[in-house]
């Protein structure tokens, strides 16, 4: 057995005890929807069947099935988890600040050749489920091949408060949509959920920012890179930050924080990333944003039919491509991937976002696969 780490912040109710809480909940903190906590997780499980997910070949999806190795970490954690949050008391002077103990943390280990992946999960997400996710999708990251050796890849989790009870069939058939009509609630409370989480999400940005500042002030800049991944509705959650972390940026535009951002799934319109539009200026945070879709996404069909929204970003990508910055870049999943929503944590799309960690250009085609789109410089095809 091997004992596995994962650091999260969240706005999620405790339960039990705040410190070493039993689990978090599908509600806000009881200390107020924009609270945070910080802390990591730990459990136990055994290397070979970690071994067997990450080498698995699943059909044109390539190598790594990142969704059964999530279930078999779910179950996991479940039997022999332990949370630990990191304390605070901003009575005492100084104030000592959960977020700061972790971030000192991580920081040590980012010194190890070490990048880190900021990751935003999608709705209909339990707490489990969320952390069985995000550590699937660390290991994943660090599942190796010739081009990225040497880099290794540490995920922290936000995780706001979905409540886990929308469900997505196998089949979009006509009895499966009236099915689907049932869970319409579900997937409203998500989304307001998910809007008044984006408030707290950019907290824990902001705080990230003013460490940064306190780290070079010191010297100490590690000269390791931050990312930025949200699945399906965890890109609402990016979307509705956005104005809080533009309303606290002294400067016109925003600093660059990330190295990349990958948005995967993308539960949003499809025009948001155009100037004038919600997330326009999300390109000033990153070198690169990553935009991964797929036409045949079951969970954005259905987002399509039912809940009356316009065409997702996660389906066909931008509405306009000439209408967005030239630092976007448009990835088309859809013929590899069939009906799947998450994606991200299966073997090509997962390497191609492992690639791009390891600065790996995105016009390198002899390391990546994929090929471009209509000669276009910022459309690709994952082959």
């Amino acid at each position: 057995m091997v004992e596995l780490k994962l650091y999260y912040a969240t706005n999620r109710n405790h339960v039990g005890d705040q410190w070493e809480p039993d689990k978090y909940g599908s509600s806000f903190s009881m200390d107020g929807i924009e609270n945070l906590r910080f802390g990591k997780v730990t459990l136990q499980a055994d290397k070979q069947k970690i071994e067997d997910c990450l080498n698995a070949e699943v059909s044109d999806k390539g190598k790594g099935d990142g969704i059964k190795l999530s279930s078999y970490l779910e179950q996991q954690f479940k039997s022999t988890g332990h949370i630990k949050a990191f304390e605070e008391e901003l009575t005492a002077e100084p104030p000592k600040y959960g977020s700061k103990d972790m971030f000192e943390e991580i920081k040590d280990r980012m010194t190890e050749c070490t990048d880190t992946v900021i990751y935003i999960h999608g709705y209909a997400v339990s707490w489990y489920d969320a952390v069985a996710s995000a550590l699937s999708l660390q290991l994943m990251l660090n599942n190796k091949d010739e081009n990225i050796e040497n880099q290794e890849v540490l995920v922290i989790l936000f995780t706001w408060p979905s409540d886990g009870r929308y469900v997505i069939s196998k089949n979009v058939t006509s009895a499966e949509i009236e099915n689907q009509k049932r869970h319409m609630s579900a997937y409203r409370s998500d989304r307001a959920e998910a809007e008044g989480s984006a408030r707290a999400f950019a907290r824990g940005i902001l705080k990230l920012v003013e460490f940064f500042k306190e780290l070079k002030d010191r010297q100490e800049i590690c000269g390791q890179s931050i990312h930025l991944l949200c699945h399906s509705m965890g890109n609402y959650v990016l979307q509705n930050a956005l104005p809080w972390i533009e309303n606290y940026t002294p400067s016109s535009s925003l600093p660059r924080i990330f190295e990349h951002i990958f948005l995967c799934s993308a539960d949003v319109d499809d025009n948001v990333l155009e100037t004038g539009q919600p997330m326009g200026t999300l390109h000033q945070l990153a070198y690169s944003v990553s935009v991964y879709c797929n036409r045949w996404d079951k969970a954005l069909l259905l987002s399509d039919i039912l809940k009356g929204n316009p065409d997702r970003l996660g389906t066909n990508g931008t509405a306009t491509t000439a209408s967005v910055h030239k630092k976007i870049h448009q990835i088309d999943c859809t013929s590899i991937i069939g009906t799947e929503h998450s994606y991200y944590i299966y073997g090509k799309t997962n390497r191609d976002i492992r690639v791009s960690i390891a600065s790996i250009e995105h016009n390198d085609l002899e390391k990546r696969q994929r090929k471009q789109v209509n000669n276009l410089k910022n459309e690709w095809q994952l082959v």
